[in-house]
């Protein structure tokens, strides 16, 4: 996404873009002067240009001592207390030695989880191949963030040998032979010592803490040692290239986020969002398992050219077994991720008339290089307005707008978006790490549609898509509906070099680079005056979904930036939008969905979810293993009628826009409402 940027062009660094490549191999036990200097530099350039204008001090040395502990261990299982509790001596005095440039610390907690590692490991193999009863009632807690540390060396194995049977009932449930699960399993954990720590160089410690620094001031910043950069600018350039989803890390896994419209694994309609990807293999050879496999390094081994094979091996989300899928690396079509539009008739729908102008836009795309050239260029606030002139010659009674899934994308194409729909006026406010505040606005008189609109958002709808549903919401020129709030990321990102004068900067062009910040610089607010940071942009309307209980969003992210207000805007709201209208329509809608059977069982789906997500433990026993992961596929079964995971069908090629599902069919019928409201109180002003 392009913010504006007093510190240059800014550029959106998504998880799964960047590519770690390894240095020269020598022995890691400190810092050699050109990493002292990174470190100063870094502790220097943070305080200066983040938004937040915090110091580093001893409440961020505390953060950053628990940060860089829980990014090398997050499962605890290769730290012991007495390790953490010589970790927590230094709680207080990371700020003072990174002044200086010392970072002796993220060295001396690397050589003991060094020491650990391959201890753990050692105690891993054994217990592969050793015997495990699955008909006891043993268990093991669920979530790292309820277990202690281990006290002793024999609590740790006792919580290793938990895990070890965990993986291999997997393999049991899948009915895998046993023999087949020790030799993955050996494979695994030979991989995680040769990773993690034979492979491991001065310069990715370096990266890692730095990288843990900046956190330390929100989820979206972070250190590119030179080799990281030098790989992402060739990532970036081939960015449309690969299978075309984004990926997440989560407790060791690489978790599918979200599949991208039009690339190879969208084609292949068998990767889905939430799916595990335990390995990845090129067209021959073995596949490489990644069970705690840096992301960086896991989407390095997923890109390559188009038209080469990777293969992956996927545990998918509904429960199934694991399998491995082949697919053709391409360039994504980009006309597959373009807006779509059509007219609905209800009717034939949901038993009720009228025509329900339907918009899907998948992101804010831009065409940068084209808009510089002048002419036509493709561009997602263009492609909407086509749509809207059509829908004006052909005649509807209210227009939704489906942002479902939207991560976002160019700010002007946000600007230009709202401009549909309103009248000359402000669309966001910025403001930059001095307090500064700016208002950037739709500066073309008129509209291009006066009908009424709803916004159908949902958590994974992000930035540029949070600033239209702000702008239609403040404006009280439409409605939001959808989970109960968006996703919530209301910063903005900027790459810098890492220097302390433009000086040095060119001097560095000759000779060494010290790599990049990734910082957050600005904050977006809405016109009513309310950041879209945390909070997100609740709807008006809530409908009953899955993905609205997951712990997704910016709320659920460590350390991320806080909700806060600034004045609002000038601007004029008009009355399309009352209180009493909405409260209305959720009576209306509430009434539908509390008698609905679909509803009920999603209902029924989520509340089976919430039991899973909330329990303390897991079993070990096959029984009730088998039994819970049937339940898990039934309810995978039900979660494909959801509303939002149909919406992504609409920007496949040949799939319809706006599928019929109960959820959707919802969605028209509170667009039938809330035009039936306006009538009858357009019908009242005149008698």
């Amino acid at each position: 996404m392009k913010y504006p940027s007093r510190a240059g062009r800014a550029v959106v660094l998504g998880t799964a873009a960047i590519v770690v490549a390894t240095l020269c191999a020598r022995q890691i036990n400190s810092a050699d002067q050109g990493e002292q200097q990174t470190a100063r530099l870094v502790a220097q350039m943070i305080p200066a240009f983040h938004l937040s204008q915090r110091p580093i001090d001893d409440q961020i040395s505390a953060a950053l001592v628990d940060g860089y502990v829980k990014e090398l261990d997050p499962q605890k299982l290769y730290f012991l207390q007495s390790d953490v509790d010589q970790f927590h001596r230094s709680r207080t005095a990371l700020d003072d030695s990174l002044a200086t440039g010392n970072i002796d610390f993220a060295f001396q907690v690397f050589d003991v989880y060094k020491q650990r590692v391959i201890a753990q490991c050692e105690v891993a193999h054994k217990l592969i191949d050793a015997e495990h009863d699955f008909t006891t009632q043993d268990e093991m807690i669920a979530d790292p963030d309820d277990r202690t540390w281990a006290t002793t060396t024999d609590e740790l194995n006792e919580r290793w040998r938990q895990w070890i049977k965990r993986e291999l009932l997997e393999y049991r449930l899948d009915d895998k032979p046993v023999e087949e699960a020790r030799t993955e399993l050996h494979k695994r954990y030979r991989n995680i010592k040769l990773l993690r720590i034979d492979q491991q160089q001065s310069m990715d410690t370096l990266e890692t803490y730095l990288t843990e620094v900046a956190q330390c001031f929100d989820p979206h910043s972070s250190y590119m040692s030179p080799a990281t950069w030098e790989n992402f600018e060739i990532s970036f350039k081939l960015s449309l290239d690969g299978i075309g989803a984004e990926l997440r890390p989560d407790d060791g896994y690489t978790i599918v986020h979200s599949v991208v419209a039009g690339g190879a694994a969208d084609k292949d309609g068998r990767l889905k969002p939430n799916d595990k990807i335990l390995g990845v293999g090129q067209a021959t050879g073995e596949i490489v398992d990644i069970f705690e496999m840096k992301l960086n390094d896991v989407v390095r081994m997923i890109r390559g050219k188009s038209g080469s094979i990777v293969r992956l091996q996927v545990k998918p989300a509904d429960g199934g077994e694991t399998q491995v899928y082949e697919l053709t690396r391409a360039k994504i079509e980009l006309t597959a991720q373009a807006v779509k539009g059509e007219i609905i008739e209800t009717q034939d729908r949901v038993g009720r008339p009228g025509r329900v102008g339907l918009i899907h836009v998948p992101s804010f795309y831009r065409d940068f290089e084209g808009a510089q050239g002048g002419g036509d260029f493709k561009s997602a606030a263009a492609d909407v307005a086509q749509v809207l002139r059509q829908f004006e010659q052909q005649g509807v009674d209210v227009i939704v707008v489906d942002m479902r899934s939207n991560g976002g994308g160019a700010l002007a194409e946000a600007i230009e978006m709202s401009g549909l729909f309103i009248d000359q006026g402000p669309v966001v406010q910025v403001k930059d790490e001095q307090g500064n505040i700016e208002a950037l606005r739709d500066e073309r008189p008129g509209v291009a549609t006066g009908k009424p609109v709803i916004v159908l958002c949902n958590r994974l709808a992000a930035s540029a898509s949070e600033i239209f549903a702000g702008v239609i919401k403040d404006y009280h020129r439409g409605l939001v509906i959808g989970d109960t709030t968006t996703h919530g990321k209301g910063t903005v990102q900027n790459l810098m070099d890492v220097t302390n004068s433009p000086v040095f900067n060119r001097l560095l062009q000759r000779q060494q680079q010290l790599g990049k910040l990734k910082l957050t610089i600005q904050q977006f607010y809405r016109v009513n005056g309310d950041s879209t940071q945390n909070r997100g942009v609740r709807s008006d309307v809530v409908l009953p979904s899955l993905i609205d209980h997951a712990d997704l969003g910016e709320s659920f992210l460590d350390n991320a930036l806080p909700f806060d207000q600034i004045p609002a805007a000038r601007y004029s709201p008009n009355m399309f939008v009352t209180p009493e209208l909405v409260a209305l329509l959720q009576r209306n809608s509430e009434e539908r969905v509390s008698h609905d059977k679909e509803f009920g069982e999603l209902q029924t789906v989520i509340a089976r979810y919430l039991e899973r997500k909330n329990r303390k433990t897991v079993s070990l026993n096959e029984a009730v293993a088998r039994s819970e992961r049937d339940k898990e596929t039934a309810d995978a079964e039900s979660e494909a009628l959801m509303g939002e995971e149909e919406s992504e069908t609409g920007a496949k090629k040949d799939a319809p826009v706006f599928p019929e599902n109960f959820y959707n069919d919802e969605v028209l019928n509170i667009a039938l409402d809330y035009v039936s409201a306006l009538r009858s109180s357009a019908t009242a002003a005149k008698k």
